[in-house]
């Protein structure tokens, strides 16, 4: 995963008040397998801003994945 792409939780996350399958975008790479990962409502405000381990995130795709990318 890299910055700026779409991820999903993978697992609730109750004392950060974050669920399952709720959509963030990675802002920062802090180290391989730590990201930073804002969550935004519809008018685009941030709701939280988490640093998350990559087990914890799946990424989304708009289009089909190329075979290189990760």
């Amino acid at each position: 995963m890299k910055c700026l792409d779409v991820v999903a939780l993978t697992e609730d996350l109750p004392d950060l008040n974050l669920y399952r399958g709720q959509i963030g975008t990675i802002v920062e790479i802090y180290e391989p397998g730590a990201f930073e990962v804002e969550f935004v409502d519809l008018h685009g405000k941030t709701y939280a801003l988490e640093t998350l381990g990559g087990n914890q995130l799946m990424r989304l795709y708009e289009h089909p994945p190329r075979m290189s990318e990760p």
